[in-house]
């Protein structure tokens, strides 16, 4: 049976910077919990930093591959830099991914681990800028296919097409 990783806090574990759930109402979330196929995890919390704890953004105009290469930085809204504990998640996601045999995440997205196609802009004034964060990049250059909890319909399509090798139809309920 293939497992999906899923960032914790979408399944209502208070990890986030500010202490609380991002809880998403899917049926599939619910299904796949059912079906033992969620591995939970935040990697913020796997890299031991607290809750709660100072928000942090990627700097102004970088992406998570440059993070990724050490050519940029992650950095609290205090301004230190948090970039090696963002690493250190990064790298226990795609541990514990393989591990479960994980083929797919479903992410928390504007974040600057688990960020799919948004993320803030390293300003802490609250916009939105394209881009993923260094979990998502990590686990997509890993062969782990990621999606934001916005397009878990998507998420389970691929699961699926994985599945059955894009044969039969199968439905939340």
């Amino acid at each position: 049976m293939i497992k999906l990783l899923v960032s914790a806090c979408l399944l209502g574990e208070r990890v986030r910077y500010d202490g609380r759930a991002a809880f998403c109402h899917s049926d599939w979330l619910g299904r796949w919990a059912q079906e033992s196929r969620i591995v939970p995890f935040c990697p913020e919390v796997g890299a031991g930093l607290s809750i709660p704890r100072l928000s942090a953004e990627i700097e102004p105009g970088a992406t998570a591959e440059e993070v990724l290469a050490g050519r940029a930085r992650i950095r609290r809204s205090d301004g230190a830099d948090v970039t090696g504990a963002f690493l250190r998640g990064a790298r226990l996601a795609v541990e514990a991914a393989f591990a479960a045999g994980a083929r797919l995440a479903v992410l928390k997205d504007r974040s600057p681990s688990c960020g799919v196609i948004s993320v803030h802009d390293g300003s802490f004034g609250g916009r939105i800028t394209p881009g993923q964060g260094v979990t998502a990049a990590l686990l997509a250059r890993h062969g782990i296919r990621v999606f934001p909890e916005t397009q878990i319909e998507q998420a389970a399509e691929y699961l699926r097409i994985l599945e059955t090798g894009g044969h039969g139809r199968r439905s939340p309920g």
